[in-house]
């Protein structure tokens, strides 16, 4: 845990630093917005603000319900409820990440203010998507066997103590007493096998939670930025209700993760205030520097488009691998046909409704 959270604040700082910068370049593209005055940037001021209320409101209640709602039957995991509610949230970020982010990581990385050479002659917002799927693949994989292997490793000197109790039985009464200590030591193998499964399953989750929050908080903390910066009321309107919405899914998504894997109190409260915060962080940054932010500058673009598109690699590769495969490919939901149906029907309706609202954000 100490690692990954030095992992990310060196991320964020570097993020932090690098992208005032892109601030202060120089614009090869005019910028033809018009503001309309003292008003019109009162106005836009104003729904940035509730922007930020409304997006920290409805970010932090859809992270909340599935941890905070444990004593409602409907949020168990093993509740049929919570596999359809997961599935729709997994369409949500699966969509996120088709829909929202690739295009917008794609439409950065091929501007016309970026000079042709090397951004018009090599597709990198893919090739960017596709190296940060794997290397979340990568790390998820590497972080999951070593914690296996430190597990089991623990539970090596229960075999001593069997070895001892084998050499304080001889003769005949041994004979007898051997076979009924074979039975316990069978046992005691399949519960430790089954503790190891279930230990193993339950680092699994926090790796999931981990790395998913972090490909949804960089996309986060992006469009907040972007948000925050734009001078025009016809451009926050709509991103106002889709990014309430658009929060409250992921949160929902995120939050499902976060409680099947059973952190403490304190380490639940962290992640939820991590994630309501970083799109109103964003805001608040991209309304500090309104005044020298050029979107369109060629260090912005290229800064956006990179992290954008790891951001859509990763979640990609979290909704289809650890959420949809996960889910879609156990026991429970291979042998129940109607639950199958209605997390189907749920995944597309999902997928569906945050599709939609690409059409405004």
């Amino acid at each position: 845990m100490a690692r990954k959270t030095m992992f990310l604040f060196i991320f964020f700082c570097f993020f932090f630093i690098l992208l005032p910068l892109s601030a202060s370049a120089e614009c090869k593209c005019d910028l033809t917005e018009t503001t309309g005055g003292s008003g019109h940037k009162n106005k836009a001021l104003k729904l940035k603000i509730v922007a930020i209320l409304s997006i920290l409101i409805a970010g932090a209640f859809g992270v909340s319900i599935p941890s905070f709602g444990k004593n409602i039957s409907t949020f168990h995991p093993e509740n049929n409820i919570f596999f359809i509610i997961k599935a729709f949230a997994a369409g949500v970020i699966l969509a996120t990440g088709f829909v929202h982010i690739l295009p917008d990581a794609y439409e950065s990385l091929t501007s016309p203010c970026l000079s042709p050479k090397p951004w018009q002659d090599f597709p990198f917002t893919g090739f960017v998507a596709m190296v940060s799927a794997i290397l979340t693949m990568m790390v998820d994989a590497f972080a999951t066997s070593f914690y296996q292997r430190l597990h089991f490793s623990k539970a090596l000197p229960v075999n001593d103590d069997d070895k001892e109790m084998h050499a304080e039985h001889e003769g005949h009464v041994h004979v007898h007493t051997h076979a009924t200590h074979g039975h316990a030591h069978g046992s005691a193998f399949a519960s430790s096998d089954a503790s190891g499964s279930g230990t193993s399953d339950l680092f699994r989750h926090r790796i999931v939670s981990q790395v998913l929050e972090l490909g949804i908080v960089v996309h986060s903390v992006i469009i907040g930025i972007s948000l925050g910066a734009s001078g025009s009321v016809k451009t926050i309107k709509p991103l106002v209700a889709a990014l309430t919405f658009h929060q409250f899914f992921e949160g929902m998504g995120l939050g499902g993760c976060i409680s099947q894997a059973k952190f403490k109190s304190k380490s639940i409260v962290a992640m939820i205030l991590f994630f309501s915060l970083t799109t109103p962080v964003g805001i608040g940054i991209g309304i500090g520097i309104s005044k020298v932010y050029k979107e369109n500058s060629p260090t912005a673009l290229v800064i956006e488009g990179i992290f954008n598109s790891a951001s859509a690699g990763i979640l990609i590769y979290m909704a289809l691998v650890d959420l949809l495969a996960t889910d879609f490919m156990s026991p429970k939901l291979q042998t129940n046909f109607k639950l199958q149906l209605g997390a189907n029907f749920s995944l597309l309706l999902g997928s569906g409704c945050m599709s939609l609202l690409a059409k405004w954000a």
